[in-house]
């Protein structure tokens, strides 16, 4: 396992780190169900852990707080070893305040999360949606609150667009509060669109990104097919997400095939292998519902692709030029940069 900074701070963390939203028993999302155990739980964790990963990311509202719970136990007298994250904003309760970026629901939640957790402080906090209703000069003076009390170490964000993160991120800086070192976005092959605004953003003020869902909820693990468009047991037969075009995924598909043959890998490690050579990415969550799962998403860790290879499948899956940005791909900064020198 390789090892890196988290940003701009002295937080090691692995380059996979593991994902426990699979964890708990019930519904997740409507039309995706969790049915992993304790046991089970247990098992995933303390192979995560000997295969040398240390960050765990979890959230209050996976499984209604499950993951949590079982992710606490699974850690158990190891705890110790791990960099431990989690997330706030989605709906927790039936009480109309249990959602949002709240100062209330920030702070509540984060006393729950360490009740669910079983541990003194958390590693990472972060916030998980957009919140439309609350200021952000609210939700910020909320997560230094927690950082001032010990309950929080660092904060990050999670699915914000790069101007409302930076707005945020103005404020913490502003009023001298524990500023974002994380941001935890989607990033896969088939969904490169922070490409255009959240990498440069991150970029220039030494933030981390940590990747969600780097096979497009399994998409790109190769079982997808033209021929099996839906497998039986395919998370993605119930429940579209992230959205992705399909075509074009049975085109990455083969690519991933074919350079995987050159290496003895399957095609999910190579798509996470593409991932781990961009140098804004600090970790790459993994997750998994089945052990065979899990095992061959660590294999990633250890797959070297050659220049080729990352050229073949970063031309094949290139975002499309968004404006601005495709006058910047036109060399108009370098340009402007002539005519004024």
């Amino acid at each position: 396992m390789q090892y890196t900074t988290l940003g701009h701070t002295g937080l090691l963390v692995s380059r996979l780190a593991f994902g426990a939203m699979t964890f708990g028993e019930g519904q997740l999302v409507p039309g995706v169900i969790n049915n992993i155990d304790q046991n089970m739980a247990d098992q995933m964790v303390n192979r995560a852990l000997d295969a040398g990963i240390n960050l765990f990311d979890t959230a209050d509202a996976y499984t209604s707080g499950q993951s949590e719970v079982m992710l606490g136990k699974a850690l158990g007298n190891r705890c110790h070893e791990a960099v431990i994250a989690t997330k706030v904003g989605f709906r927790t309760g039936n009480a109309i305040t249990d959602t949002g970026l709240s100062y209330r629901h920030i702070i509540a939640s984060a006393e729950a999360s360490l009740k669910r957790l079983g541990t003194d402080y958390i590693d990472l906090y972060q916030i998980h949606i957009p919140d439309p209703l609350t200021p952000p000069e609210e939700t910020v003076r909320a997560l230094d609150d927690l950082v001032r009390r010990g309950m929080v170490r660092y904060v990050g964000f999670s699915n914000l667009p790069a101007w409302k993160a930076a707005r945020m991120l103005a404020i913490q800086e502003r009023h001298g509060y524990a500023r974002f070192v994380g941001a935890q976005m989607y990033y896969s092959l088939l969904g490169r669109d922070i490409e255009h605004e959240i990498v440069p953003f991150v970029e220039d003020t030494g933030i981390g990104i940590l990747v969600w869902s780097p096979l497009a909820s399994g998409f790109l693990s190769g079982k997808y097919t033209r021929e099996t468009p839906v497998p039986e047991d395919a998370r993605r037969k119930n429940f579209q997400f992230p959205p992705i075009d399909v075509e074009k995924g049975y085109e990455v598909i083969d690519l991933l095939k074919e350079i995987g043959q050159n290496h003895g890998a399957s095609p999910a490690q190579v798509a996470i292998a593409w991932i781990l050579t961009k140098s804004f990415i600090s970790s790459v969550i993994i997750g998994a519902n089945k052990m065979t799962h899990l095992e061959d998403n660590l294999g990633a860790a250890e797959l070297k692709l050659s220049c080729h290879e990352v050229e073949q499948l970063d031309n094949l899956t290139a975002p499309q030029a968004l404006y601005p940005g495709w006058m910047q791909a036109m060399g108009w900064d370098a340009k402007v940069k002539a005519a004024l020198i």
